[in-house]
């Protein structure tokens, strides 16, 4: 169970998801004037990093505290190369915007540590040194605390620990606070958690940051929560379960007479179009009312043979990440680079069939096929239901295993390919993608598919589970929170 949170600042609003009452905080563009109250106390903030979250997080916050006294400051490394990405977007040392790295930590009030997760774990022994007593040290994700668990350490005992975790990329923050300057709201939602308060501050600057960023809203979660279900949540369907499912299913309509651009058609136009569309505006269960009465028939079979192998995996990778395998190993990976590191994966046919199919939309109809529809939602179903057993929130995992991907990083696929975002999201996230989605592939080819092929008959039981599942309701209220807008892509 969550502990209650406080606040004066903001107001804390009940939010009933099937059958418990979970609080959240509204943002918008209308709360900005009470961030100084919310910021008391502090004079700067050192946004660390310039990877995904960093230009996004600097920028929005740079924004939304212009006219309020509160700097924010960029710390880089001395050559760093983004150096000039940074100052092309304003941050500059002669206006006292941007710094070297240690030096912005050591005189910022609030610390937002944004860089790699690797670089944490291989540094944070320099960065708790280069904390101010009394500070307060933000994270993005909570990767560090999984990593300092998984080695016996703590955080400094004299520094306040908070994380604001947005659920999306660090363009969809961007982009979508842009258009709230239009659509008071629009943004990207965002949890939050406080792992210390040493100054009874804690809470209120998690919350500032989060409405700072643009959040429509902002929901409570633990930091241990969080990186189980977020490093989880990247293997299973936000990246590693997509890219396995549209692989193992271009496949398998290329072998039941598909050309290659149809199969790729129904494979991935067809989760990252209409399926994950019809998923964001009216819920899982609408994709399969959706269908004719031979599409839900075949879409049961699917979704009943697909939904245990699809646990089988994901059970497998909670556990690893629980352990503190799954960090371990991200941080061994990092070690390797400079001998070997990773290489794209859109050179097969599949993805230059893709680029061919992207150059030619407005000619071709995506309809949802039943069986592409059947397997992805019973992999989506399949993590929220494990979730639920692990005892993350509902909001959370509503949040993290449904909107995340259907809002955030599934438009970007469908705007630039599945293959282009695993090769372009964070470290962290392109090894679980690149180690998991391979056995997704196999699982499903070897037991879902093959079982389809067999026309084995559905499992009554299992589909009204589905049907009757509670999560359903769950998502039409949080969906009721989503932004205002759909994010206008722009490029990565």
């Amino acid at each position: 169970m969550l502990a209650d949170f406080t606040t004066t600042v903001f107001e804390k609003q009940p939010l009933h998801l099937s059958g418990k009452d979970e609080f959240i905080v509204r943002g918008g563009r209308d709360l900005f004037a009470r961030l100084p109250l919310a910021f008391e106390g502090i004079r700067q903030i050192g946004v660390i990093g310039w990877s995904s979250q960093g230009p996004a997080q600097a920028q929005n916050l740079r924004d939304s505290l212009a006219g309020t006294g509160i700097t924010v400051k960029v710390g880089l490394r001395a050559n760093s190369a983004s150096i000039p990405a940074a100052e092309k977007a304003g941050f500059r040392r002669a206006d006292g915007t941007l710094g070297e790295m240690y030096d912005v930590i050591a005189e910022s009030d609030l610390v937002l540590l944004l860089i790699a997760d690797a670089a944490q774990a291989e540094q944070y022994q320099e960065i708790f040194a280069a904390l101010r007593p009394g500070s307060t040290l933000g994270l993005s994700h909570g990767f560090l605390l999984g990593y300092l668990k998984s080695i016996g350490v703590a955080f400094p005992e004299n520094v306040n620990v908070i994380a604001v975790c947005p659920k999306g990329m660090g363009p969809s923050v961007r982009r979508l606070y842009e258009q709230g300057a239009d659509v008071n709201g629009a943004g990207i939602n965002s949890s939050f958690a406080v792992e210390q308060d040493v100054t009874g501050r804690a809470t209120e600057y998690a919350l500032g940051w989060s409405v700072a960023l643009g959040s429509p809203f902002s929901f409570q979660t633990t930091m241990e929560s969080e990186y189980k279900s977020d490093i989880f949540g990247e293997r299973g369907i936000l990246l590693g379960a997509v890219h396995g499912i549209v692989e193992c299913l271009y496949r398998w309509f290329m072998r039941h007479g598909d050309a290659p651009d149809l199969a790729f058609i129904n494979s991935v136009e067809c989760v990252t179009g209409p399926i994950s569309k019809m998923i964001s505006r009216y819920g899982m269960l609408a994709v399969y009312e959706s269908l004719d009465d031979a599409g839900k028939e075949l879409f049961k079979r699917t979704y009943t043979a697909a939904y245990h192998p699809a646990y089988d995996i994901l059970w497998e990778i909670y556990d690893e990440v629980a352990s503190g395998n799954e960090i371990r190993s991200v941080v061994m990976a990092n070690r390797r680079f400079e001998r070997y590191p990773m290489g794209k994966i859109d050179g097969t046919e599949m993805w230059q069939v893709g680029e061919g199919v992207r150059a030619r939309r407005g000619s071709y109809a995506t309809p949802i096929h039943p069986v592409t529809a059947g397997v992805y939602v019973a992999t989506m179903m399949a993590q929220v239901d494990l979730l639920k057993v692990k005892g993350h929130p509902y909001s959370e995992i509503v949040n993290e295993s449904i909107i995340e991907a259907v809002d955030s990083l599934n438009p970007y696929m469908h705007y630039k390919g599945v293959a282009y975002m695993i090769d372009n999201c964070s470290t962290t996230a392109r090894l679980g993608a690149r180690k998991w989605a391979p056995r997704f592939d196999y699982i499903l080819t070897q037991q879902a598919l093959t079982a389809l092929d067999r026309e084995s008959a559905a499992d009554e039981a299992l589909f009204a589970r589905f049907l009757e599942n509670d999560v359903h309701e769950a998502l039409a209220e949080c969906g009721k929170l989503r932004p205002p807008v759909d994010i206008s892509i722009v490029e990565l």
